[in-house]
């Protein structure tokens, strides 16, 4: 069974930028999918964006296009989630995913959560 472990979570000023960045245990391979949910307070988690691994294929929530890019290091087995222009409603816990490759938006996997504190 993959486990992922994201990192790289904190607290940053209204339009900074961060990278999230999560490692799986195993080999990520074909068309299974790692990817970022984030649940802000009070708030039910949302998907952010994800990425197919073999070809590279992404997709993203509308709320964060052209603001989050989402990458991978297929040697590493590690997803990257670089956040810029962030904004206080950024605010949240993020999960990194995995899937089968099944389904985008229910991944299999969860990790821990990384928070990101955004100050206005």
């Amino acid at each position: 069974q993959v486990q992922v472990a994201e990192s790289g979570g904190g607290l940053v000023q209204a339009g900074g930028s961060l990278r999230l960045t999560c490692t799986a245990t195993e080999r990520i391979s074909g068309s299974q999918i790692m990817g970022w949910h984030r649940q802000a307070p009070g708030k039910e988690r949302e998907f952010v964006a994800a990425i197919r691994w073999n070809f590279g294929v992404t997709r993203y929530a509308d709320s964060v296009k052209g603001q989050f890019t989402i990458s991978r290091d297929k040697d590493k087995n590690t997803v990257y989630l670089q956040m810029n222009n962030l904004k206080p409603e950024d605010t949240a816990i993020y999960y990194c995913t995995f899937s089968n490759g099944q389904n985008w938006y229910e991944p299999d996997v969860w990790g821990q959560g990384t928070g990101v504190t955004v100050s206005s």
